[in-house]
């Protein structure tokens, strides 16, 4: 593999414009990016916003390749792989699906078994670069490339490995789930905030800006979560009778029981995507 990999994506819709636009921020070149899709009146404005290369022929993005972002929706995975097959067969690079859902197993055995592979998991945050995935390699991924993949997908977020693709489901029912998850919270405290009076569009503000501060204190913090709590906390004070009333309503169970609910059906989705096929 060459020092300044050649990308190629094969699908051209907004997670992939997410993808290639961290990575030109990161230093990237656009040289060493190529984009296929069917539709070239998109190509080209993907081209003159990026300047990258672009292509109808999925083939022909494939081949010139180190390595091969499939970005295309699970229902049409199985015709794209199948078609690129042959080029990938004889050009070997790393092949990469952010589809959600399709094991590496089901992957590899339509791109023509053998290849290296990683799922990514990627959230949609990472579409303002805040995104969080989770990647898992099969055992043909070499360190250097799964350095490679880490360095893309942490030019939109952070990206963390696991190491069994079943945790995936998991990662789901985290990041993959959970920006809706703090979204609920949001609206709800809106909604909240604005009964006691104070205007739609402020209460939305502060709540926004509370949350994503709350968020940029635990990533710095060398605390965890609950000791971050506690320290906003006064014996007899607001926060503690708001943390009360959680509490006694059962939050922390809600929470795991929504989380396993989101799991649970990860599993399930995935399994019916397969009989699909």
């Amino acid at each position: 593999m060459s020092t300044s990999p050649t990308i190629s994506f094969i699908g051209a819709g907004n997670m992939a414009s997410a993808i290639i636009g961290g990575m030109l921020d990161s230093g990237f070149q656009a040289a060493n990016i190529w984009v296929s899709a069917p539709d070239d009146n998109h190509l080209q404005s993907i081209r003159k916003q990026f300047g990258v290369s672009v292509t109808t022929d999925n083939r022909y993005c494939a081949e010139q390749a180190d390595m091969v972002i499939l970005a295309v929706k699970p229902q049409v995975m199985a015709d794209v792989c199948q078609d690129i097959a042959p080029v990938v067969q004889n050009t070997r690079p790393l092949m990469v699906s952010i589809a959600a859902g399709l094991e590496a197993a089901t992957l590899d055995e339509w791109l023509g078994g053998g290849l290296p592979l990683v799922r990514v998991m990627p959230n949609t945050p990472s579409l303002v670069g805040k995104g969080a995935a989770g990647l898992y390699a099969n055992d043909q991924v070499k360190d250097r490339q799964k350095a490679m993949v880490e360095s893309v997908f942490s030019s939109i977020g952070s990206a963390l490995w696991v190491e069994e693709e079943s945790l995936l489901h998991a990662v789901t029912a985290l990041s993959g789930s959970g920006p809706a998850y703090f979204f609920l919270m949001l609206e709800a405290l809106e909604e909240a905030a604005t009964d006691a009076g104070i205007a739609s569009e402020t209460a939305r503000a502060l709540a926004i800006q509370t949350m994503a501060g709350a968020a940029e204190m635990a990533g710095r913090s060398e605390h965890d979560p609950g000791q971050l709590k506690r320290n906003v906390m006064s014996p007899g004070g607001t926060t503690e009778q708001a943390i009360r009333t959680f509490e006694e309503g059962g939050l922390r169970d809600l929470v795991k029981k929504a989380y396993a609910a989101a799991y649970q059906r990860s599993g399930e989705m995935s399994k019916e995507l397969a009989k699909k096929q």
